[in-house]
């Protein structure tokens, strides 16, 4: 009787490539309050302009 050939495991690297929304928070956290500021101003833009269409649509 003939052994096969133990199954071949390929190496994987040691961590996975991190998706993006791990870069984004990463990222998020490194840049700090400028992040925060950058999101409230779209935020508040964002707002502006559903407010501003409701109040066109009346």
């Amino acid at each position: 009787m003939t052994q096969s050939p133990p199954p071949s495991v390929e190496a994987q690297p040691a961590e996975p490539k991190p998706s993006y929304v791990k870069l984004a928070m990463r990222n998020m956290v490194k840049k700090g309050s400028k992040s925060l500021f950058h999101f409230f101003l779209t935020a508040m833009g964002l707002m502006g302009v559903l407010v501003g269409l409701a109040y066109l649509t009346r």
